[in-house]
């Protein structure tokens, strides 16, 4: 495997509207253990689409990651040009921050937003241009990961698509672990 989606909840999915909350920690944590064997295995590409929470995060796990796995890069393709221009003035110079230290970006429409046909769009996309993909999902709880897991599942029933599930069980040991290394 050479390249890898990563996907997940937004940031206001989680209930977290800070990057410097808690449990980001520890869901980079989880990004990261999940991250490290296939890494570890090979992997060259994480690619996302620029989505504030999951998605940036991982990018930071990345840039962490690529201090002992020089091969390792970050592609951001997003939707459309300016998806940042509604965020606030701090998520978009985190995003910016984010872009400045990747190894590879651009836009997968080169318009601003114009329609849901858009993200759509680039659900698939993103699985026609990876491996596989590593996702923060749980069936259980709705949100805006659903769509990029079933349009995994679509690819997967077609070829050999492997999907990485991180879900809140997860989250929580990586939680506990983080808890228990500190004391």
């Amino acid at each position: 495997m050479k390249v890898l989606y990563l996907t997940g909840y937004k940031a206001f999915e989680f209930g977290i509207f800070k990057n410097d909350h808690e449990a980001v920690r520890y869901i980079k944590k989880a990004i990261e253990q999940r991250l490290l064997p296939l890494v570890e295995d090979g992997l060259e590409w994480v690619i996302i689409s620029g989505q504030l929470g999951t998605e940036l995060w991982g990018a930071e796990v990345v840039f962490e990651m690529r201090e002992h796995y020089e091969q390792l890069k970050l592609g951001v393709l997003t939707p459309f040009l300016k998806q940042e221009e509604s965020w606030n003035e701090t998520n978009q110079e985190y995003y910016r921050s984010i872009l400045a230290r990747a190894d590879f970006v651009q836009s997968i429409f080169n318009k601003p937003y114009e329609g849901p046909e858009q993200l759509k769009m680039k659900n698939k996309y993103m699985i026609h241009k990876s491996d596989a993909m590593l996702i923060i999902f749980e069936a259980e709880k709705d949100g805006s990961a659903k769509y990029p897991y079933y349009e995994a599942l679509k690819q997967a029933g077609n070829q050999p698509y492997p999907i990485y599930q991180v879900n809140f069980d997860d989250l929580q040991m990586a939680a506990e672990e983080g808890n228990w290394s500190e004391q």
